[in-house]
């Protein structure tokens, strides 16, 4: 899409939200393709006004990172619930037998495990991890940006989101391709120059820097490519707008 273009349409949306309503600014994203998985309902013009201004206005853009002097001394990690049978064995022996399976609209559907993982071009970054109840931190997260899995699976053209799945069966969440393909976003092995601790995901976490932290679920099993939500949950996108969150969480 041209930037006159972009421009063109984003001044659609925010006049349309200013003068004809939420509604109206609804309309012309769908026109577009701009339309969130948790666009109907009551909040669903809202939802969308800011996923479609977001994706116009910022779908490059890079989360702040920060000097190492900045990391902090002691990051808050959440309180776990007692982990399952499945992780109490995968961390009794070392993680070793951890897999992330990628499936889905993939040409080449394929199984990865964390030495896979960790053959794969690593990057680091120093980002903050903000939660929508107010704390947050900043840390160095270390891994493979999720592209190049993608690249190594091969996404069919027209898949629009990535599923991605905690060994915790109800813990799941997505994000469309442009986050997807994002240089930031990190399928995660380190932190703070050692392992990724359990408390802060390990032995995989998916790393969104540019969305609030419930976007960056711990314990990474599975991702799923596919066009549409309608068939995972209740077609909002994930669990988190079916608790009563955004899907998407953009900061």
């Amino acid at each position: 899409m041209s930037l006159s273009r972009r421009k063109l349409i984003t001044t659609g949306l925010a006049a349309a939200a200013g003068v004809a309503g939420l509604a109206a600014a609804d309309r012309i994203a769908k026109a577009y393709g701009l339309i969130p998985p948790d666009g109907d309902g009551i909040y669903g013009p809202g939802e969308t006004l800011t996923y479609a201004t977001q994706r116009l206005l910022t779908r490059h853009s890079m989360a702040r990172e920060f000097p190492r002097s900045m990391i902090s001394e002691k990051p808050f990690g959440n309180e776990l619930a007692p982990p399952i049978e499945a992780f109490k064995k995968h961390q009794a022996a070392g993680f070793k037998d951890w897999t992330l399976s990628v499936d889905g609209m993939v040409a080449h559907p394929t199984v990865f495990s964390l030495a896979d993982l960790r053959s794969l071009p690593t990057k680091s970054q120093i980002t903050e991890v903000v939660c929508e109840e107010g704390w947050s931190y900043v840390a160095e997260w270390i891994g493979a940006p999720l592209h190049h899995v993608l690249d190594e699976v091969g996404v069919a053209p027209q898949a629009r989101y990535v599923v991605y799945r905690s060994i915790e069966k109800d813990w799941w969440e997505s994000i469309d391709m442009a986050d997807a393909a994002h240089p930031q976003t990190f399928l995660t092995m380190g932190m703070n120059n050692g392992e990724l601790p359990v408390q802060f995901g390990g032995p995989l976490r998916l790393r969104v820097p540019r969305q609030l932290g419930y976007k960056s679920v711990k314990f990474i099993t599975q991702l799923t490519v596919t066009d549409s939500m309608k068939k995972f949950g209740k077609g909002l996108g994930s669990a988190s707008p079916e608790a009563g969150y955004a899907w998407y969480a953009g900061i």
